[in-house]
């Protein structure tokens, strides 16, 4: 009887603890001031100069890179690690781009998700490959509807995401850029209305609350069109400097022959700003039957038929199981070749093997016929980049 009251005792004893740890009046507080990390300096700072991005010494740097499923995902299915990243270092990328969903950075928690991030900057780091961070959500941030109920946010989630994420990784130079908004689109009205003049507002008001903790990382800004149209900055550009555009180039967002659309779309900013291609490329195991056998590539029926057409994700490189023809004429090289020489840096989509567009058929690594394209073309072997 006396070691059970002795029991009870240590047990309501242990129980009231955890009810205080539990229970911290709200005016105490939950800040905890980021300490410095000693490998922020490690790589060199990235800059804009003009149109470039250039390192320190005023070399030229275009980055090549692929884009890794949302940490949580990842960490999920039980391989974050600093493997992945080196995976995909091997590949020849420079950079990576990490996409963090809306509804992941609530139910991980800001806190505990930022200290994932900063693990993957620190791998990065040792492996000499830059990051972007990607606020990843498709829709109508002004009207705050979105394209899927992963990517539900708000504009006060969007501004205090930008301040934690800029706050934790001010200084740290492997953090290159900041995404500020993955895909943003009204669905040809499906998600409300939204105007250029609203659109730059907003993202002028990112910039303003990132700049106040991080001078140097340079924010990059998505055009409407799920990240394609930048024809606006023709008459209204971001009143910002120190910032880059996005483009998310995936095949059918443009008729044949794609060169034409993509200047006049996209690629005539280059010329006056730094543009980064942050998502685009396909594979076949998503859309076989839209692959023509004769051609090895998208067939024409497949051109664009209805204006602002959300992206598909699949390859028009090859059909299905068949190598890819690394000097063919289709999309993979025009893409590559366009973009390069623009000055246009890239990241295609995505290091998984489960999300649409998959560059790997499991999680034992194999790439597809996709990947090993791409992997050539980050090391830059491909006959249209000599």
């Amino acid at each position: 009887m006396k070691s059970r009251i002795i029991v009870m005792v240590v047990a309501f004893w242990g129980m009231t603890a955890i009810w205080a740890q539990d229970s911290t009046p709200w005016y105490m507080g939950t800040w905890n001031r980021h300490q410095p990390n000693p490998k922020a300096k490690d790589m060199p700072l990235v800059q804009i100069d003009g149109n470039h991005f250039v390192t320190p010494d005023g070399n030229t740097i275009l980055f090549r890179g692929i884009a890794i499923s949302d940490p949580d995902k990842v960490a999920r299915q039980g391989h974050w690690n600093k493997e992945h990243f080196a995976r995909v270092k091997a590949l020849g990328a420079n950079i990576v781009r990490i996409p963090i969903h809306p509804i992941a950075w609530r139910e991980r928690t800001p806190q505990a998700y930022l200290e994932m991030l900063g693990e993957a900057v620190d791998w990065c780091t040792d492996l000499k490959m830059y990051v972007m961070l990607d606020w990843h959500t498709i829709g109508n941030l002004e009207m705050e509807m979105f394209q899927d109920p992963m990517y539900v946010t708000s504009k006060q989630e969007t501004f205090d995401f930008w301040r934690k994420i800029s706050g934790y990784f001010a200084g740290n130079n492997t953090v290159a850029f900041y995404e500020l908004f993955n895909e943003p689109t009204t669905y040809r009205g499906q998600l409300g209305v939204c105007s250029w003049s609203d659109w730059k507002r907003l993202v002028e008001s990112m910039i303003t609350v990132i700049r106040y903790s991080d001078k140097e990382t340079i924010p990059i800004v998505g055009g409407f069109d799920w990240a394609y149209d930048l024809t606006p900055l023709h008459n209204e550009p971001i009143n910002a400097t120190g910032i880059a555009y996005s483009v998310h180039p995936y095949a059918n967002k443009s008729p044949q022959p794609w060169a034409a659309t993509w200047e006049e779309n996209y690629g005539f900013a280059a010329d006056t700003w730094p543009v980064f291609a942050t998502e685009f490329s396909h594979d076949s195991k998503d859309i076989p039957e839209l692959i023509d056998p004769e051609k090895g590539f998208v067939s024409d029926n497949f051109k664009l038929k209805v204006p602002e057409k959300g992206p598909i994700r699949g390859n028009i490189l090859t059909k299905p199981g068949v190598p890819i023809d690394f000097d063919g004429d289709h999309y993979g090289n025009q893409i590559i070749s366009y973009l390069e020489r623009k000055g246009i840096s890239w990241c295609i989509w995505v290091f998984d093997p489960d999300w649409g567009g998959g560059k790997i058929k499991s999680w034992n690594y194999e790439p597809t016929e996709g990947l090993k394209f791409f992997s050539e073309a980050m090391k830059g072997r491909l006959k249209v980049q000599k």
